[in-house]
């Protein structure tokens, strides 16, 4: 019995600290909505925070005048940039985004390290 309530807890413990994936930002005048991989709603921040710009299963980054925020499903800030030295986002997936920057093209993970730099054929 006490095997069976070890596991059970143990498995109570390890689903806890899984992040959550975000699966849909619902973006409306005054407010942000992050809901997860099951639909439900994880966080809600104020569109005030700044502009939702890309997002992947788990983190999102905002746009808020010459800053760029990358931040988790719960809303916890992971790294910040800033705009002359990211550029234009352009999209997001896994753990990384891709910016544009004049002619370079820019791999970052979200956590604020670049990945690679390449020239831009466009």
């Amino acid at each position: 019995m006490k095997r069976i309530l070890f596991l059970f807890i143990t498995l109570l413990t390890f689903t806890a600290i899984q992040a959550q994936k975000i699966s849909y930002i619902e973006t409306t005048r005054s407010w942000n909505y992050v809901y997860d991989e099951n639909g439900k709603k994880v966080y809600t921040f104020s569109t005030s925070q700044g502009q939702v710009v890309a997002y992947s299963d788990t983190f999102y980054v905002l746009k808020n005048g010459s800053w760029y925020y990358t931040c988790d499903a719960k809303g916890k800030k992971l790294h910040t940039f800033s705009v002359s030295s990211v550029g234009e986002v352009l999209t997001a997936t896994g753990d990384t985004f891709t910016s544009r920057n004049g002619n370079w093209i820019y791999t970052w993970d979200k956590k604020g390290k670049k990945l690679n730099t390449r020239h831009s054929t466009w």
